[in-house]
Order: C-alpha cells, then structure tokens, then sequence
C-alpha cells in the first residue's frame, strides 16, 4: 500500500507541475486508445488546441494529382502558405515545391504519418492518393495497396490524434445496377471496377469511424474534373480534358469513348471551392457524410459542338476503348446533388459554354476564339 500512495502521489505531482514547464494538455478522452492502432500508455502527449477562430494546419496527400496544387493554392490563399503542407511520392516541378511547404509522404507508411501529423501539428487532412479507374484496371494489387491500404493508415492516424478527414470519392462508385438519371445521394452502388470498390469502402469506412470514434470525416463524389494545368491522368473522363489540349494543338481529337456516352462534369475551380465549402461547413449543417456534387452533364458529341463555336476547323473522330466504355456505361449520367445545395448551400458557377471558353483561353487559342466572336 506505501508504494502505492508514493506511486499516486507522484503522479499527482507530475500533472500539477510538469517538469518541462509546458502547461498541461488535456487530450480528449474518446480519442486515446479508441482507434485500431492503440496509443502507447506511456505515450508523451503535448497537443496544441485548435478552435475555430484558428487557421487549420493542413496536410493533403497525393498532393501533385490533378487536383492536390489547386486546392494547396485556394487553402493557402485562405489559411496562409505556412500552413499548408503539399505531400507526395514523387519529385515536384520547382514551382511548385517553391510556392509553399512540401514534404515527402508515402500512405502505406503508418509511422511516417504519424510523425508528419504529430511534428507539424496538423489538424485538417485532404486524402488524395488514389490511383483511378482506368490505370486501377491495369494494375490491380497497386490499386488495393494504395486505394485501401493506404485509407486505413489515414483514418487510423485522422482517428488517434482528432483530425477533421476528407476523402474524395467518385461518380465511380457507382455501378450498372444504380439509377443512372439521375443518381440520388443513397442507393444501390455496387461498382464493377477496383476504383469504384475502393471508394465505396471509402466512404463506409469514413461513416463508420465517424459513428465509431467520432472522427470528422466528410467526402464529395466527384463528376469528372476538367482542369486546364493538369495532363490527363488515366481516368475514364480525361478525354474531356485532352480534348483541349488536342483542339489547340493539331485541330483534331480521337475520343475513346461514343459521341453518346452522357457524364457528368465539373470544371476544377467549382470543384475546390465545394471542397473548400464542405470542410468549412458548421457540423450541424451536414445531413449526411458523403455527398453528390455537380455542375453539368454532357456527351463528347455535345462538347465537340461547344469546342466548334471557337475553333471552326476542329474535327472529332470516334475510337472506342471497349475497357473504358465499359466503366463509363457503368457510371451515372446526371448526378443528384439537391442534398448539397439544401444543407450546405453549395451552387455551380460554370456551365458548357463557360467551361469551354476558359479551357481554350488557357491553352493559347485566344486569338481564335476572338475570331470566332
């Protein structure tokens, strides 16, 4: 029994004066030991508080994909450049690692998320590793490690230290078996693609940790992104991207999918800011945690038209890649984002003809278009 009270009285002591001179920090309860990976006991803790007048201090991972350097801009613009870390695999161009902190991160290394989270005091994490559905198809047990494996690492790590998570998820998660026109928030998914699976278990996983642990997680099914500085990455709707870049160079596009095949679309700058608009959202506003997002729905046959209006001389051809038709018969044609717009106010700014005109003057066909108005 002395050596009890001696032990008691130690600890007592330790907590009102700790050695280090450091206030003491109370970490919340719910998130000590309740994720899979469970907390050393002995473990130092020295959290710093975060309300909500404070910037987030952000990590997003898969930080040089498509979207990764838009959304790093549009949240240092907002938080300040200190407080956004860019993170990937591979090398980044130079302006990109000089426009603001970037730091190497690989997702199937749990320890070294850990210590990215804990050294720079993150508290808001962009989930953006994936590889997508048509370069998933081609390498299946990639796609599993980094679509899968790697999401556990995340939501173990957003779990243990109270982290507010987004992950996006895709018109891909959805299967031949879904309403197609439109496709609701909640209904039969059922994905036939690696991608599609992988987002699926994204997103329950995501539902699940927040009802289990209390982990802030929210997510976007993205349509198909149309950015003007990114090169097409493998994805069934890049050929809305490629177009562009094709229409501006040599006048002339092959699609790879049918002049008929109807998806939905959204230029980048909508879909940043909806991510943006989600994350910020008050927790009492969301419905739901995974949310349709949209802005339009069109057909190669349709674009092409649009792309003419400015560029008189463009021409389309047709040669179908039966592996990508197949996914994009699988996916929804017209999304159902009405849940979005009543809970958290979302609303799109571009259309067809407005996506159309910004993609071209990007890509240096300015004096065309001129011509053509």
């Amino acid at each position: 029994m002395p050596v009890v009270r001696m032990l008691r009285q130690a600890l007592s002591q330790a907590v009102q004066s700790p050695r280090c001179g450091c206030r003491a920090s109370m970490v919340p309860v719910r998130f000590l030991g309740v994720s899979p990976r469970q907390v050393p006991v002995d473990a130092n803790f020295h959290s710093a508080s975060f309300s909500e007048t404070d910037h987030p201090r952000v990590l997003i991972t898969g930080g040089l994909g498509q979207l990764g350097v838009g959304l790093a801009n549009l949240l240092r613009k907002r938080f300040g450049k200190d407080n956004v870390i860019l993170s990937d695999i591979r090398k980044p161009p130079d302006h990109v690692f000089h426009s603001g902190p970037f730091i190497y991160s690989d997702i199937l290394d749990y320890k070294n998320l850990r210590e990215i989270v804990v050294n720079n005091r993150i508290t808001w994490v962009f989930h953006y590793s994936a590889l997508l559905s048509a370069v998933g198809e081609a390498n299946v047990p990639l796609a599993r490690a980094v679509n899968i494996t790697g999401l556990h690492n995340i939501l173990d790590v957003a779990a243990e230290h109270n982290l507010r998570l987004f992950i996006p998820s895709t018109i891909g998660a959805f299967g031949p078996t879904s309403p197609r026109n439109p496709t609701p928030d909640l209904c039969i998914q059922r994905p036939r693609t690696i991608y599609g699976v992988s987002k699926v278990h994204a997103e329950l996983m995501g539902e699940y940790y927040y009802y289990r642990y209390g982990l802030d997680f929210r997510c976007l099914r993205y349509p198909g992104i149309i950015s003007a500085d990114s090169q097409p990455g493998g994805g069934t709707t890049d050929y809305a991207v490629q177009i562009f870049h094709d229409a501006t160079k040599s006048g002339k596009f092959e699609c790879n999918l049918k002049a008929s095949t109807r998806l939905p679309m959204m230029y980048i700058d909508d879909c940043l800011r909806a991510t943006l608009e989600v994350m910020e959202a008050p927790a009492e506003r969301l419905s739901m945690r995974t949310y349709n997002v949209n802005a339009m729905s069109f057909t190669p046959e349709e674009l092409a038209q649009e792309v003419l209006k400015h560029v008189p001389e463009f021409q389309i051809t047709y040669n179908v890649d039966p592996v990508r038709q197949a996914i994009a018969d699988s996916w929804p044609m017209n999304f159902d984002d009405s849940n979005a717009r009543k809970d958290w106010g979302w609303k799109h700014d571009f259309d067809l003809p407005e996506l159309v005109t910004t993609m071209l003057n990007f890509h240096g066909s300015d004096t065309r278009v001129a011509q053509a108005n």
